[in-house]
Order: structure tokens, then sequence, then C-alpha cells
């Protein structure tokens, strides 16, 4: 399966969002667990900032509506926190569970390792559901004619 030069295009600079999103979340959930906050709670604190942030840049500049084309911007919001929710708390937390408690990784190491997970399923999630838009109606048979 080949993919589009667009969604190799919107994956790295995702990727570079998910950069800063790890930056101002791996410094949260750091700092946090240092001054003794419980590890889940700090990773939840984390999630909070940067999914905002996350929202902020895939809105504006990865995840774009085509001209014409509206967004509404809280149930987007929302669909980008369910989004993340989904890869950045439940899996992002039972893999932290695994590698933690399990297996003995160091909580400040275990963070990075769950990304060779989440990034792609956060991908998939932002682009074919919290940032989808649709055609309006009359765009669609207009098109057809």
């Amino acid at each position: 399966m080949k993919l589009p030069y667009l969604t190799i295009i919107q994956f790295l600079k995702f990727s570079i969002v998910g950069l800063s999103n790890t930056i101002i979340s791996y410094v949260i959930y750091a700092l946090l667990v240092f001054f003794g906050t419980q590890y889940i709670i700090a990773n939840l604190a984390a999630f909070i900032v940067s999914v905002a942030n996350s929202f902020f840049w895939n809105n504006k500049y990865i995840f774009k509506p085509e001209n014409g084309i509206s967004r509404n911007l809280i149930y987007t919001l929302i669909k980008t926190y369910i989004s993340y929710a989904f890869s950045g708390i439940l899996i992002a937390n039972i893999l932290l569970y695994i590698y933690i408690d399990r297996l003995g990784i160091s909580k400040y190491l275990a963070p990075l390792f769950v990304l060779f997970i989440t990034v792609p399923i956060n991908f998939l999630l932002n682009k074919l559901w919290a940032f989808k838009t649709k055609k309006k109606l009359k765009e669609n048979i207009n098109e057809k004619d």
C-alpha cells in the first residue's frame, strides 16, 4: 500500500508537533514526579497541557480544512481530547504500568518508550476522525455533474 504524498508530509509535520508535545509533556511529567506526584496523576496533567498544544498546531498547520470548509472548533477540540485520551491516557497508562511496575523500567524513561506505540495511533485518530471535515452536500452534488 502506497501512502499519498500529502499523508507523508502531514505525518512529518505531526511528528514535529508531537516532538514539542513530548517535550512539554515530559517536562511537566518529570517535574511533577520529582516533586512527589504519583506517576499516573503526573501523566494526566502532562496530557491535558500537551493536547491543548497539539490541538492548536494541528488545527492551524497540519489538518487545515480545505478552502471554503469550516470546522466546529469546540467539536474538533472534544474529538481531539477523546482521540488522545484513548492513546495518551488509556494505552499510555497501561503501557506505563507494564513498563514501570512489571518490567522495572525507570519511570523517567518509560514515557519515552510509550511514544513508539502512541504516536502512530494519535496520527491516525487525528487525521481520520478528529480533524476530518465533511464537504457541504451542495459541493458534492456539483462535483458529480
